[in-house]
C-alpha cells in the first residue's frame, strides 16, 4: 500500500469522527505550543540580559567586599567593610590594564522638590564612572573632580525622579532638591536606561559626587563597590590578576588568607545569569513538554477505542486480502495524522501566544528555528511510539473472529 492512499484512508478516518480527533490532538496542541513559548522566552531572557549588560561595558570589573572569616564566625559580604581610598590610590599608581577607576558608595532617601517626594537612592562615585558604565548625558554638564575634593552639593538626575518630582514637564537643570534634609542642585539629567537584567529601574537614580556622599550622606570612609574598566577585552583576565594581587597588597593579607573582597567581571556575570536562565528554561520546557506525554496517552488511547470500534472492518479487509502489515500501516497512519496535524496547529498557536506575550507583557522573546523543527520531529516520534501499540493489536486480529464481532 503506498503512503498516499494510506493518508487519504487516514484522513476519510478521522473525518468520521472530527470532534474526537480535534480533542485527541489537544494534548499535542497545548504541549507543542507551551514549549516553543517556554523556549521562546527563556532565549529572548538570555539574549536580553546579554545584551543589557554588555551594554554596560563588556570590559567592566566590579570589586566588592567578601565574606571572611573573623574568629571562626563568616561574616557577610554586605555587611563587611574592606575597601577604601587607599585602595583607590594603589589601583591609580600601579595598575597597568585598567584604564578607568571609581569607587562608589549608594544611600537610600528620599528625593523632595517642593511639596513633591520620592524615594530614591543616591549613587556617590567619581566622574570616570559614567565611561565606566556607559552613561551619558541628556542635558547638562557632569561633575568634575574638583566637585568631588570639595564635596559640591550637585548631582545628575535620572529619567524617573524626573517624572515624579517635576511632573508639569519643566527642565530641572539649575533646579535645587532635597536629599535626606540636604540640598543638591541638579547639573545634568541621565539618557534613560530602563529596566537591567535583574528587573532593577536604572532610570530611579541620583548621582553625586562620591566625596559629598561620604561626607555628608553616609559618614564613612568605606566604599561599597570599586568599578573599573579593562583597556580591552582581551586583558579583562590580566586585569582580574592584577586587581586582586595590588588589593591584597593593600590590605596586607597574607599568602594564607583568602580574599577580603571579590573582583567579578561582565563575562563571569553574563554567564551565570545565562545559565541560571537556562535552567530556568529546561525546567519550563520539561513541565510543558509533559503535555505531549499526555497527548500522546490520549493518542494511545483512542486509537485503542477506534481499533474496538472497527473490528469488523478490519476483519473485512483482511478477508479482501489485506495483509496485518497493511493494517498496522493504516491505523499507525492515523495517529502520525493526529500528532503532525495538532503539532502544526501547536506552533501556530505558540508562536502566537509568544507575540502577545511581547505585546502585552512587553517580555523579550526569540522564537528559535531549532524549537519549531524539534516539536515536529517529538510529534512524529510521539504519533509512531503512541499508535505503533494499538495499530499492532489491530494487526494481529484474527480476520474470522474479527468478522463475528458485534
Amino acid at each position: 500500500m503506498d503512503i498516499l492512499n494510506l493518508i487519504r484512508i487516514a484522513y476519510r478516518a478521522l473525518q468520521r469522527n472530527k470532534l474526537r480527533a480535534f480533542l485527541t490532538m489537544l494534548g499535542i496542541i497545548i504541549g507543542v505550543a507551551a514549549v516553543i513559548a517556554m523556549v521562546a522566552i527563556g532565549q529572548g531572557s538570555k539574549q536580553s540580559i546579554h545584551d543589557q549588560l554588555s551594554s554596560m561595558g563588556s570590559n567592566m570589573l566590579t570589586v566588592s567586599p567578601a565574606s571572611n572569616l573573623n574568629g571562626g564566625v563568616r561574616i557577610a559580604g554586605s555587611s563587611f567593610q574592606s575597601l577604601t581610598q587607599k585602595d583607590i590610590i594603589a589601583l591609580q599608581k600601579q595598575v597597568q590594564y585598567i584604564t578607568e577607576i571609581s569607587p562608589s558608595i549608594t544611600s537610600r532617601g528620599q528625593a523632595i522638590n517642593g511639596a513633591l517626594n520620592w524615594p530614591t537612592s543616591m549613587q556617590g562615585v567619581s566622574p570616570s564612572y559614567l565611561d565606566i558604565r556607559k552613561l551619558t548625558l541628556k542635558d547638562g554638564i557632569p561633575f568634575n573632580e574638583n566637585d568631588v575634593t570639595t564635596s559640591a552639593k550637585v548631582c545628575l538626575i535620572g529619567q524617573t525622579v524626573i517624572d515624579n518630582l517635576f511632573p508639569g514637564g519643566e527642565n530641572p537643570i539649575g533646579k535645587v532638591i532635597r536629599f535626606n534634609k540636604i540640598p543638591f542642585q541638579i547639573i545634568g539629567i541621565l539618557n534613560p536606561k530602563g529596566q537591567n537584567a535583574f528587573g532593577q529601574d536604572q532610570d530611579d537614580i541620583l548621582i553625586a559626587p562620591i566625596g559629598t556622599v561620604q561626607k555628608r550622606i553616609s559618614a564613612t570612609i568605606y566604599y561599597q563597590n570599586i568599578y573599573a574598566s579593562a583597556a580591552n577585552e582581551n586583558v579583562t583576565d590580566a586585569a582580574v590578576t592584577e586587581m586582586t594581587s595590588i588589593l591584597r597588597e593593600s590590605h596586607r593579607l597574607r599568602s594564607n588568607e583568602d580574599n577580603d573582597f571579590t573582583v567579578r567581571t561582565q563575562a563571569e556575570l553574563i554567564n551565570t545569569l545565562s545559565a541560571t536562565s537556562g535552567l530556568l528554561t529546561v525546567l519550563l520546557t520539561v513541565i510543558a513538554g509533559i503535555s505531549l506525554v499526555i497527548g500522546g496517552i490520549g493518542i494511545m488511547n483512542i486509537m485503542y477505542v477506534s481499533v474496538t470500534e472497527r473490528t469488523r472492518e478490519i476483519g473485512l479487509r483482511m478477508a479482501i486480502g489485506a495483509r496485518g502489515t497493511d493494517i498496522m500501516l493504516q491505523f499507525l497512519m492515523e495517529a502520525i495524522l493526529i500528532s503532525i496535524t495538532g503539532g502544526v496547529i501547536g506552533v501556530v498557536l505558540g508562536m502566537v501566544s509568544t507575540w502577545l506575550v511581547t505585546a502585552t507583557l512587553g517580555w523579550p522573546t526569540i522564537v528559535s528555528e531549532s524549537s519549531v523543527v524539534l516539536s515536529f520531529i517529538v510529534c512524529a516520534v510521539t504519533g509512531i511510539f503512541f499508535g505503533y501499540y494499538p495499530a499492532q493489536k489491530a494487526a494481529r486480529l484474527d480476520p474470522i473472529e474479527a468478522l463475528r464481532y458485534e
